[in-house]
């Protein structure tokens, strides 16, 4: 019983920090683009032009 007494503040807390990292990435645009990422990731700008 004291066990949980610890515990569900311990997870408590670590859900809200969660949610609140969440929301941060959602209000600075983390997921505004996922189209463009996806293509980003085919692009291959490393690579010299051909001559």
């Amino acid at each position: 019983m004291n066990g949980l007494l610890l515990l569900i503040p311990v997870a408590l807390g670590l859900g809200g920090l969660g949610l609140v990292a969440f929301m941060w990435s959602l209000s600075s645009g983390q997921y505004d683009d996922l189209e463009g990422a996806a293509a980003r990731v085919l692009d291959d700008d490393d690579m010299p032009a051909p001559r």
